[in-house]
């Protein structure tokens, strides 16, 4: 079985102590990608050491995260930072622009800031033919109607973290080759995504974890890693009433066309 992870951050400080062996049990578990969405400056230079140092496996992205965009007078900075590195790539290839988006949940009081930035982000994902890696939070209606602008203009990616309504699903895919990130939500039991996936196409699904966040059952509640995406798996393959072969045949068929693994 092979599987990729299409959004992790082992690159974060909370695999200091053992990232070595995260990535070795994530080899082990079947993890032949694992790919790494960029936040901002202030990590891109353990982002790219990671991707160098296990080039065969970490394949990084280059974009601004719309948290990192709230309460920072330095946002254009930021922002011309991913320009200039999307057009000089210091490592062999960014695989998307990712994670840009919107996020309203902690304010809105910096939405027009976050909406400029992710509006040149997806002209920056045209213009160098990467597909988008989107977060969105508390802020739906605002992302659809901005993707809506552009349909028809070739736009590709992935809804990172998807965990909306078949509405939702729908309407996105009306906007161009768009794949559905799905993660450790899948296994709460509470959160109404089982019921959405069961109506998915497979061939629109990507699985990820978004380590160390949104740990999967069992291991809610502690650290997340990219092995855990074969939990995913499992979940999805339950939900589907397949075997787990086959969903991680066709989502890594997936991920490797999106991304051009």
């Amino acid at each position: 079985m092979k599987l990729v992870d299409t959004h992790t951050h082992l690159y974060e400080p909370e695999f200091d102590e053992d990232r070595e062996k995260v990535i070795a049990r994530a080899v082990a578990a079947g993890v032949d990608r694992m790919l790494f969405p960029a936040i901002d400056s202030g990590s891109h230079e353990r982002l790219f050491d990671l991707c160098r140092r296990w080039s065969e496996y970490c394949l990084p992205m280059m974009g601004l995260h719309p948290t990192s965009v709230n309460d920072n007078p330095r946002w254009k900075e930021e922002l011309d930072c991913v320009e200039r590195l999307l057009a000089a790539p210091p490592v062999e290839r960014f695989v998307a622009v990712g994670e840009v988006g919107l996020d309203f949940y902690w304010s809105r009081d910096w939405q027009r800031e976050q909406e400029e930035v992710f509006i040149r982000q997806i002209e920056l994902s045209l213009e160098y033919r990467l597909p988008l890696v989107i977060h969105t939070r508390d802020a739906w209606p605002r992302m659809m109607e901005i993707l809506g602008r552009y349909a028809g203009c070739g736009l590709c990616g992935v809804l990172h973290a998807f965990s909306h309504t078949l509405d939702c699903y729908g309407r996105i895919a009306e906007f161009g080759d768009f794949l559905f990130g799905i993660g450790g939500v899948v296994t709460y039991r509470k959160s109404g995504l089982a019921e959405v996936v069961a109506e998915m196409d497979m061939k629109d699904l990507v699985l990820e974890t978004d380590s160390p966040y949104l740990t999967p059952v069992p291991f809610r509640g502690r650290r997340n890693e990219s092995a855990y995406v074969r939990l995913v798996c499992d979940r999805v393959a339950e939900i589907k009433g397949v075997d787990s072969e086959q969903v991680a045949a066709c989502t890594t068929a997936n991920a490797r066309r999106m991304f051009g693994l």
